[in-house]
């Protein structure tokens, strides 16, 4: 059989469990490990970085914002619950990992990835789907649940010993757990999504600006900022706190009003200055409504915006009209 010296595998990592343990497997076995890692405006590498370092491998960070805005907007395999394209999201990591393979003279390509540990993208199919729609095909190896799917190249060639590899399966992670406290690994992040996109109430903002803005950078980077209404076409965004309210403020640029009570504490607001007369009032009454506004009383407004600043005095909106209008 063909044995290279050194064997070398690169590993997705993304800092979580699973992923510490596979790439764990197959240090124990002699085979040098090299981690990817991939970050994005929705996730990020931080858990990647610290777990490399844990590790002791080399990690490499690509870019994946613009792959994954594309998959947004186009998902061959559709959303979980969110807006996440979770399959199309992985083919494409494997994929990227794949050409990597081939360009740096890796033997193969693993991952952290546990059958059926996901509805939707680690059933066996989507397994399937993604070796074979990435271009990586048997030579993807995933170490944790390797006897309990087809032998693939680095086991058929003797890389890597196929039966020291796992059966792992299913949602339970007690038995990663113990070969955890087994291989000394007690430093790890819990199983919550560490990407943005899984979240439902982010992915209903996101959907809302897909549907009527695109998915530009900036609008998308404001998402987690503040309240957010809609307003005829137009994205209202209302400070929370201090500490929103100044970054409105920082962040606001020519082409955006900028509303706040005058007299009365209360929060920054932004939206875009094509906006209506009709629609300027409904943002600041939707504004007013956040501040210490007395019952029945008119709210001053301060705007602040294209030509000089004005005030004009409205009435806080309705909790109904909070409601229909908050994404």
């Amino acid at each position: 059989m063909e044995n290279p010296n050194p064997i070398r595998s690169l590993s997705l990592l993304s800092g979580g469990l699973d992923s510490q343990l596979a790439a764990r497997l197959l240090l124990e076995q002699g085979i040098e490990v090299h981690g990817l890692t991939f970050t994005s405006i929705f996730f990020g590498a931080r858990a990647a970085e610290k777990a490399a370092r844990q590790l002791n491998v080399p990690l490499l960070i690509e870019d994946f914002t613009p792959t994954i805005l594309a998959l947004i907007d186009h998902p061959k395999h559709g959303f979980g619950a969110g807006l996440n394209p979770c399959i199309d999201c992985h083919i494409a990591m494997v994929r990227r990992a794949g050409e990597l393979m081939r360009e740096q003279g890796f033997q193969f390509v693993s991952t952290g990835e546990v059958l059926n540990q996901r509805p939707m993208s680690q059933h066996r199919q989507a397994l399937q789907q993604v070796a074979a729609e990435s271009g990586a095909g048997d030579y993807l190896l995933r170490p944790l649940s390797a006897k309990l799917l087809p032998e693939t190249e680095p086991e058929k060639k003797r890389w890597v010993d196929r039966a020291r590899l796992l059966a792992f399966e299913g949602r339970n992670r007690k038995p990663q757990m113990a070969l955890a406290r087994e291989l000394g690994i007690t430093d790890y992040p819990q199983p919550a999504g560490g990407c943005l996109l899984t979240d439902p109430a982010y992915g209903k903002r996101l959907k809302d600006l897909k549907t009527h803005e695109g998915l530009d950078i900036i609008p998308i980077l404001r998402l987690r900022l503040g309240r957010h209404f809609r307003v005829g076409a137009a994205r209202v965004i209302v400070g929370r706190n201090q500490a929103e309210n100044e970054q409105l403020e920082k962040e606001r640029q020519s082409a955006e009003y900028l509303l706040r009570p005058r007299d009365i504490p209360g929060p920054n607001t932004i939206l875009p200055s094509s906006v209506t007369e009709d629609e300027l009032l409904q943002a600041a009454a939707i504004c007013a409504r956040y501040s210490d506004f007395l019952p029945g009383q008119p709210v001053l407004m301060e705007i602040q915006g294209p030509g000089n600043p004005r005030t004009l005095a409205v009435l806080p909106a309705t909790p109904d009209t909070i409601a229909t209008r908050r994404i």
